[in-house]
């Protein structure tokens, strides 16, 4: 399982089809004390086995790779069970990828263009369990959310149960179902269950589309 002491380093497995970028991403670790990168790839066949026998806390996954693309690497790490977080690491801010890559289940999306300070501070907080998305990606996935939906289908905050609102709360502010349980002191697989419902009542498919909608309407913490 992945680590869950805050006092020692969280774990980073980066794969990347690019030596340059993950000699880049190793130095500016390098510097933090609460950072570890333990492994790199730049196969996506030897990241997923790396992913299996170091168990990191958080992976960097490039979008873009020879062979096998970083959607279907995170839907086999998913599918092998990889438990710790995924977060994609790209140059696309295609509105289609972006929204490909977060219903695939990644935890993040971010572009490798961002400042190496905003990148330790996303990574930081990836760690901690929080969904990650850059800014500026923010406004084009509230967008396309919007063209997505019907009119009818609209999502009813009201059809919520009380428990459900308090979980889409913390959803908004970018928990996992292991802080939100923490949180509200239920256990984890309670909060799995109360996910589902209100996805299936608001007529969202994901975690990160509730989240999304939820911000937009103004039902953050």
């Amino acid at each position: 399982m992945p680590n869950t002491d805050h006092d020692t380093p969280a774990t980073i497995l980066i794969i990347d089809d690019h030596p340059l970028l993950r000699r880049g991403v190793k130095q500016l670790l390098e510097l933090e004390d609460d950072l570890d990168l333990v492994g790199e790839a730049g196969e996506p066949e030897v990241g997923i086995r790396l992913a299996a026998e170091l168990e990191p806390d958080l992976v960097l996954l490039d979008l873009n790779m020879p062979g096998m693309d970083g959607i279907e690497t995170l839907k086999r790490m998913r599918a092998a069970e990889f438990a710790g977080r995924i977060v994609m690491f790209t140059v696309s801010d295609s509105e289609e990828d972006v929204i490909a890559a977060l219903q695939a289940g990644a935890d993040g999306y971010l572009l490798k263009d961002m400042e190496p300070d905003d990148m330790v501070r996303q990574l930081r907080q990836a760690a901690l369990g929080r969904m990650v998305i850059s800014e500026t990606l923010t406004a084009l996935l509230a967008e396309a959310l919007r063209h997505q939906r019907s009119a009818p289908a609209r999502p009813d905050i009201h059809s919520l149960t009380q428990r459900e609102r308090e979980i889409l709360r913390e959803l908004a502010a970018g928990l996992s179902n292991k802080l939100i349980a923490r949180k509200l002191e239920i256990s984890e697989g309670t909060v799995k269950v109360h996910v589902k419902h209100l996805l299936k009542k608001l007529n969202l498919r994901s975690r990160v589309e509730a989240a999304v909608w939820a911000v937009q309407e103004g039902i953050e913490t």
